[in-house]
């Protein structure tokens, strides 16, 4: 089962001319560069240029299918991705897109008293936050999802408000209003350097010419840490590839099952059209560039399967697909004001959960752009949080 077909881009119009000033430069035309964008069109700010050194949407955005939820441990991104829930519900509305969600939930596996200890106490926090949220037992694990074996399972956590869209047609959405709105769009366009004076970015050079600008706004995904190092920012994020895989079409059709995560060793499985989509972290995993999918790896999630969800483990499988993860030091976002170079902002780093905080982030910066208090604080998310003696960021619910 190939991937669907991307949607098609924002009006080529848009391309036809790289503007040699601009008061916002956006770098990276993922999920999170167009929500950016959008925001701050919204917003009313003008003279908006999104660089992209691929195709919107071509980097780690371009997975078939992305989870959203809010079932996190760290209060900062339960609120993320509560606040991001609800726009993604909205998406229809505002920006005005069909984005695919499927409200199927979220099922955490646990299989340690520890786990399900920890778990218990984030579902304290979530419900206090507003998220429904609860913890449930193995036979009602099963009968939320059939393909599971029980054996050694002892709770999972549950929330009926999770579930998953497709993050092409998000970026998409959003890049079309914000086209509308008059935002310029420049794929195939790579950022070669950046001039600066005192502590500003003054320019923005890329393979296609110079663009000067008042605010550069970084959200180039895995590439993060070479673009902050050009405005002499430094963004501690590192490149690591994730592979996933389809099944072939299912005869009978696959219920409609949760998107099911066993915690202890991160293998997920969820619909996917007519089959399953399969996924699993590998421990061993190098970090890099490198996207080619390697159907190897599949080994290691069918070893799991076998104990967790049987059935699953001999089931055909039709191609796949690898992408990166942006990793940060703690495995949580950076999103901030740059202190070396104030007009340079950035929103990274986000560990596989940047799809799903996307909305909200995208509001987050426009408050910061615009010199407002941002909808959620997320001064703890900070880059320089790294510095020694910094506290790092707690989340315990890391896939």
């Amino acid at each position: 089962m190939a991937p669907a077909p991307s949607p098609p881009q924002p009006n080529a119009s848009v391309y036809s001319a790289l503007p040699a000033t601009a008061d916002v430069v956006i770098i990276g035309g993922g999920v999170m560069g167009t929500s950016i964008a959008f925001h701050l069109a919204e917003a009313g700010v003008r003279d908006i240029v999104v660089v992209e050194r691929g195709e919107l949407g071509g980097g780690s955005s371009g997975k078939p299918i992305g989870g959203v939820r809010a079932q996190f441990s760290d209060p900062l991104n339960i609120e993320l991705g509560l606040r991001s829930l609800r726009a993604f519900e909205d998406f229809p509305v505002r920006p005005g897109a069909d984005i695919g969600l499927d409200t199927v939930g979220y099922l955490f596996l646990l299989t340690g008293a520890r786990q399900a200890a920890e778990f218990e106490e984030s579902v304290r926090t979530q419900n206090r936050l507003g998220v429904p949220s609860r913890m449930i037992g193995p036979r009602e694990a099963r009968a939320l999802c059939p393909y599971l074996d029980t054996d050694g399972l002892v709770a999972a956590a549950h929330c009926p408000a999770d579930g998953h869209a497709r993050p092409a047609l998000v970026v998409h959405g959003y890049a079309r209003a914000a086209a509308r709105a008059g935002v310029v769009f420049a794929p195939r366009t790579a950022v070669t350097g950046m001039d600066t004076a005192g502590d500003r970015v003054t320019v923005v050079h890329t393979d296609r010419g110079p663009i000067a600008c008042s605010t550069v706004v970084c959200a180039a995904g895995a590439w993060s840490a070479r673009i902050g190092a050009l405005a002499g920012v430094d963004l501690p994020v590192r490149p690591l590839r994730r592979q996933l895989a389809f099944t072939v079409p299912l005869v009978p059709a696959a219920p409609r099952i949760p998107f099911t995560i066993d915690f202890a060793s991160s293998a997920y499985f969820h619909n996917s059209d007519d089959g399953l989509l399969f996924g699993l972290a590998d421990p061993a995993e190098a970090e890099g560039f490198d996207t080619t999918w390697t159907p190897h790896w599949l080994d290691l999630f069918r070893a799991v399967a076998r104990q967790r969800a049987p059935a699953l483990a001999d089931m055909e499988t039709s191609g796949g697909w690898a992408g990166l993860y942006e990793v940060t030091p703690d495995h949580n976002a950076l999103i901030g004001r740059a202190a070396t170079a104030v007009n340079f902002l950035y929103a990274t780093g986000f560990s596989g959960h940047g799809f799903l905080q996307a909305p909200a982030v995208g509001e987050i910066v426009r408050d910061l752009h615009l010199g407002r208090r941002p909808c959620v604080d997320v001064a703890p998310l900070g880059a320089d949080r790294f510095r020694a003696g910094s506290a790092k960021r707690p989340e315990a619910h890391v896939v």
